[in-house]
């Protein structure tokens, strides 16, 4: 694990550059006069609402350890494992904050199969919870509920398949079929499937989709708190829509931290609908996603950095199993 881990580190440190690059192809000397006259002070209350995302988003996690009935993990060693599962935001669909099973893995010698279902259930409650979002943004804005309607329509699907007992085992059977590793998975399917199951069964769903409205709320509070600091008008109900749609299109093509597409999308409302300066856009656009996402990489940073101090041996071996999911 700890050499693939720095490999990921290295994809990171490229994304990094790659950002790089975007953001002056975006014209950073053009958006120098109008951060000039930015009020600063928004970035900071952008970056504290985005760790209220963050922070609402941990009881989820609790809330699913408890209904998996894992026990003994103190508070503290629970919060940075959270945490350091930002540490691997950027990759697709945010599939990489299966690190944290592997963290509570190596710290606490909870079963990873066991655990890594919890970030797809954090991402399924995530979904529902944004696209709520879109549909309250979207009142009385035409065109908008077709976003809704698609993420509607993928949250059902997944939904059905897992729900499925017989079909969710049914594609775990034609894996096992599989010659070689991949078919190798198949026991570690069903054991992920059994939590899963567990975690999206109806009663399981309510409380967590309500701390996603809220957590996603702050983001979307975020751009507008920013657009504001540019001295743009633009109304909360548009900037919720503007940051869910284009959080939702991030997630529903998998490109690492839905770099480049969430920001086409996010500049692309904000002009096109908007009717925000080109050079607001652009400058907003940049600003809210180092507060939201490359804000949240630095917090796992850190919280990784304080975990490895009360845990010496944390990703000292060089190999530690893979989780299936």
């Amino acid at each position: 694990m700890k050499k693939n881990f720095h490999k990921m580190l290295i994809v990171m440190l490229i994304a990094v550059v790659g950002y790089g690059a975007f953001a002056i192809y975006k014209g950073v000397d053009k958006m120098g006069s109008t951060l000039a006259t930015y009020q600063w002070w928004t970035f900071a209350a952008a970056c504290a609402l985005a760790f209220g995302n963050y922070s609402i988003r941990y009881f989820k996690w609790e809330f699913y350890l408890a209904r998996l009935e894992i026990r003994g993990v103190p508070k503290l060693d629970s919060y940075l494992t959270f945490f350091s599962g930002f540490v691997l935001t950027i990759t697709p669909g945010k599939v990489g904050e299966v690190f944290k099973s592997v963290v509570l893995n190596e710290t606490h010698g909870v079963p990873i199969a066991k655990t890594a279902p919890i970030v797809i259930a954090e991402r399924v409650t995530d979904v529902i919870g944004i696209v709520v979002l879109i549909v309250l943004g979207s009142l009385g804005f035409e065109g908008g509920l077709k976003w809704a309607a698609i993420g509607a329509a993928l949250v059902m699907v997944l939904l059905i398949v897992i729900g499925s007992r017989t079909l969710s085992l049914g594609m775990i059977d034609l894996i096992a079929k599989v010659p070689g590793k991949i078919g190798a998975l198949a026991p570690k399917l069903r054991d992920a499937y059994e939590s899963l199951a567990l975690m999206l069964k109806p009663q399981n769903l309510v409380l967590p989709t309500i701390l996603s409205i809220f957590a996603w709320t702050c983001e979307c509070l975020a751009l507008w708190i920013i657009l504001k600091g540019f001295g743009e008008h633009t109304s909360v109900p548009l900037a919720v829509f503007f940051y869910a749609t284009s959080t939702l299109v991030g997630a529903i093509i998998p490109s690492p931290g839905g770099l480049g597409v969430t920001e086409s999308a996010l500049m692309g409302q904000m002009t096109g609908i908007g009717h925000v300066a080109d050079a607001s856009a652009s400058a907003a656009m940049l600003l809210v996603r180092f507060a939201t996402l490359w804000f949240a990489v630095l917090v796992g940073f850190i919280s990784l950095s304080i975990l490895k101090r009360i845990h010496p041996n944390l990703l000292a071996t060089t190999e530690v199993e893979t989780p299936a999911a």
